[in-house]
């Protein structure tokens, strides 16, 4: 099959359900097809032949922070429309089109240090001071690393942590 520019649409799900519809499209997709070769093998007509089409579905996506949302990556929204029909946790089987870039920065997630600042409240959630709050006094975007101040502590020792221990929890105004 030549495969030419693909489309991207998002299908709406119950909240919680975008796994369980991916599965579901995946399972539809694979025995459709399947199914569709066999019907090729054994029939000599033509007709059966030019009038199925596969489903051309290239890629199946569900993004960690998009929990009502299923991304497809096909040929055609036909093929979409094909593998999505009487699915019970699809909201609305409206396609909703979504740009390339768009759901490349869906997937790709951001860098918590990135989104750390000076004076931010963080949670650290790794190493020994798991589950403590603490400010950050300062980061080093080079090393990714930030040094803490913890909070719940009953005196003030600056502690260096890597950037991935680390959660953000409140953002403080910048400049106050």
């Amino acid at each position: 099959m030549a495969r030419g520019k693909p489309i991207y649409r998002a299908v709406r799900t119950i909240a919680g359900r975008a796994i369980d519809v991916a599965l579901i499209v995946e399972n539809r997709i694979k025995s459709y097809n399947e199914e569709l070769m066999k019907k090729r093998e054994t029939s000599p007509s033509e007709e059966i032949i030019i009038e199925e089409k596969p489903i051309e579905i290239y890629s199946i996506i569900v993004t960690p922070g998009s929990k009502a949302y299923v991304y497809f990556e096909a040929a055609n929204s036909a093929s979409i429309f094909k593998a999505i029909k009487n699915i019970k946790y699809i909201k609305s089987e409206r396609l909703v089109p979504v740009a390339k870039e768009e759901l490349m920065r869906l997937i790709k997630p951001k860098p918590v240090i990135e989104m750390i600042n000076v004076r931010d409240i963080v949670e650290i959630v790794k190493g020994p001071f798991r589950g403590m709050r603490a400010q950050v006094l300062s980061v080093d975007r080079n090393k990714n690393v930030v040094m803490l101040s913890i909070l719940e502590a009953q005196f003030n020792v600056p502690i260096t942590v890597p950037a991935d221990y680390v959660k953000p929890v409140k953002k403080t105004v910048s400049g106050v």
